[in-house]
């Protein structure tokens, strides 16, 4: 016992042991590993039953009383050739790459002045502003693409990847905006106030001090940005016809189903090898992304 603890009995002491309460076995298990193999098991089934699918020979994919439906006998790469070879799914690929990246771009380049304007210069009204403007994402895109449909004809960009990149803004641009305001939010005004005394402008605080901070929050953005276009359907099937043109999420669906014949191998395929992009995009960037939602969330 101290010396204050014995002069004063009344002093409050902490004695909490941070995560102790895991040393045992059995607790560790029920608390941390089951939960964690229930979360990996969700997160992984839909991957595993995508690959076992685009391998497995069209006879075992509804024969459930001679084969598992959860493993592959003989397996074959028939589907997969189908799709690369025999439909336009690289080109399907290719354009989703286009228009995601360009969509993002574009939208990220917006929000950064958005948020920067609405954040750090403090002009009257920046408050509501900022809400109007997480508002607009949540109107729902079913509403949004029938005036978005007749803006696309009258420029004449209809059935062009154009009409995508100029069209998936409206929806990342206020959810960007609404991200980065909150990690600009955590970047100290100290910051801003020293540059401007030094004779720094607006704009040499905004390139040289401010996004240099916030390219977690950037890359967070972003990634959120590249998945919502890359996954986009309503647009992409509503301004895109030819086959050539079409992004992943529009073509896998709409060559791969006739009628009531469902290419399962290959509508497998197309959805695993559409996922992996993203999923690669995370695993380069996670480290980013789990500091800028740290950071956006600080006060």
């Amino acid at each position: 016992m101290s010396i204050t603890e014995q002069t004063n009995p009344h002093v409050l002491t902490d004695d909490a042991q941070g995560m102790s309460y895991l040393n045992r076995l059995p607790r560790r298990i029920v608390v941390l590993y089951l939960p964690l193999a229930v979360f990996v098991f969700v997160l992984i089934f839909p991957f595993y039953w995508m690959a076992i699918t685009a391998v497995k020979p069209n006879s075992q994919l509804t024969d459930y009383n001679n084969f598992s439906p959860f493993w592959v006998v003989k397996p074959t790469l028939d589907h997969i050739k189908y799709l690369l070879f025999e439909t336009s799914y690289p080109g399907w690929l290719w354009n989703t790459l286009v228009v995601a990246v360009c969509a993002t771009a574009l939208s990220l380049v917006a929000s950064v002045f958005a948020a920067y304007a609405i954040e750090r210069v403090r002009f009257s009204g920046s408050r509501p502003v900022g809400l109007l403007i997480f508002l607009a994402y949540l109107v729902p895109p079913s509403i949004l693409f029938i005036p978005l449909a007749v803006i696309v004809f009258k420029f004449g960009i209809y059935d062009t990847k154009l009409a995508l990149i100029f069209t998936y803004p409206t929806f990342l641009i206020p959810f960007c905006t609404w991200l980065l305001m909150g990690y600009f939010r955590s970047i100290p005004f100290e910051l801003e106030e020293s540059a401007l005394v030094d004779g720094a402008s607006r704009w040499q605080i905004l390139i040289r001090v401010i996004l240099p901070l916030a390219v977690p929050g950037l890359i967070s953005a972003g990634i959120f940005a590249f998945t919502l276009s890359w996954n986009e359907f309503i647009y992409a099937l509503t301004f895109i016809q030819s086959s050539e043109n079409k992004t992943v999420p529009v073509g896998v669906l709409t060559e791969l189903v006739r009628g009531d014949v469902f290419e399962w191998g290959s509508l497998m395929a197309g959805a695993l090898f559409g996922s992996l992009p993203v999923v690669i995009l995370y695993s380069f960037f996670v480290d980013y992304y789990v500091s800028s939602m740290t950071g956006a969330v600080k006060e």
